[in-house]
């Protein structure tokens, strides 16, 4: 029997988070018996995902983290590792921040040795972190159109924020949804009311996050929201599910405001479709996104959900989506939601409109599969303004 073809991945870490999800999904539906995904990551530490990649099949390499002024260690760590591994048939950069750097590298090294290897940049995020950071990020990301076999985005605008306008212009950017396994978040009934009672949740109208604890996702927003909608009612209760470094600031202002007893900070969940359901309503104002698969997943939920307009409206892909600007006062945000709790409380089966749209991660995981074989018709739509 041969030996399955093995996809590099390179991501920050195998935590929890967006990109590293959506992999993770495509992951447990790829037929394994004919590919192999490994992992190259920018830390020695373990993740959320390691464990399950492991026993997937997968491998689990590392890389020094990226810090500028480390990047003659960081070309070398890249290029020994390049000259080592040399059993990929395509290279999958999720980490576009540096890209630009490996991708190259481990195309020229392969060359060397006149084997064929892919490379895939793949933009998950429209925006940068603040200040230096965000800075050198765009800098470094300026030339990787041109580094780079194939040009992936989540959505138009990360497209548009990680290649330039023009690059998605002249259609050398291919959309690839940010697909999921759409059936595992069906609603249901029963699920919902075992954690609500779990919970302790059974009376109370609960607004639902899930996202990391980071800048981009304005957590300290969202608080505002939750405390005007609790002007309102007194049933009203925020369950968070995600970790990261901005949680601290959240419980703090939450003490200030006297919300804390009516807050539930769950942390990382690995069964997160269940909590979806113990959902009321889905309020989600980021700064900046790709295409947030989170909204995607409430939606096969059957939630209504409220998201901040600076988040593309390709991410829209039902009636249950609405769009706010976080430009906005909090109260306006509270005031569509509590006119809409009503109808919130039926929940729409959308799960074929989501599945026609390219969202099922089955299908996709067919014609990824293809396309890392043959290197021909990737997956998605090509993306032009």
């Amino acid at each position: 029997m041969e030996e399955p073809i093995r996809v590099l991945h390179v991501l920050g870490s195998t935590n929890l988070g967006g990109a590293e999800s959506r992999i993770m999904e495509l992951y447990r539906c790829i037929d394994r018996s004919q590919i192999q995904f490994d992992f190259l990551v920018h830390t020695k530490q373990e993740g959320y995902y390691s464990e399950e990649i492991r026993s997937l099949g997968g491998r689990i390499y590392s890389l020094p983290k990226f810090k500028l002024i480390n990047l003659f260690e960081y070309r070398k760590a890249i290029i020994s590792f390049f000259e080592e591994h040399q059993e990929f048939v395509a290279v999958h950069g999720h980490m576009t921040s540096t890209a630009s750097i490996y991708l190259p590298i481990a195309k020229r090294i392969y060359a060397k040795q006149n084997k064929v290897l892919m490379t895939i940049a793949h933009a998950r995020s429209a925006g940068v972190d603040k200040g230096l950071k965000g800075t050198v990020t765009k800098w470094i990301r300026s030339s990787l159109k041109r580094k780079t076999d194939y040009c992936f985005t989540c959505s138009k605008e990360a497209g548009i924020a990680v290649y330039g306008s023009k690059w998605v212009k002249n259609g050398k950017v291919w959309t690839v949804p940010n697909a999921i396994d759409v059936s595992r978040f069906a609603y249901n009934e029963d699920k919902r009311q075992e954690v609500r009672a779990n919970l302790g949740l059974q009376d109370k109208f609960v607004i639902g996050h899930v996202g990391r604890f980071g800048f981009m996702k304005n957590h300290t927003y969202l608080v505002d929201i939750f405390a005007e909608l609790c002007k309102e009612r007194e049933d009203m209760a925020l369950v968070l599910i995600g970790e990261g470094e901005e949680e601290k600031p959240v419980r703090e202002k939450l003490e200030r405001l006297g919300l804390s007893d009516k807050v539930m900070f769950l942390g990382n969940k690995k069964d997160v479709e269940n909590y979806y359901q113990a959902f009321d309503y889905f309020v989600f104002p980021s700064m900046f996104e790709g295409l947030p698969g989170s909204v995607v997943e409430a939606q096969a939920a059957g939630l209504h959900c409220l998201v901040s307009d600076a988040v593309t409206r390709e991410v829209g892909l039902t009636k249950l989506v609405s769009y706010r600007s976080i430009q906005e006062e909090p109260l306006a945000w509270a005031e569509e939601i509590l006119t809409n709790s009503k109808e919130a409380m039926v929940r729409d089966n959308v799960q074929d409109i989501l599945c026609e749209a390219g969202f099922d991660v089955r299908k996709q995981a067919k014609s990824m599969l293809d396309f890392y074989k043959s290197g021909e018709n990737p997956p998605g739509c090509v993306t032009r303004e």
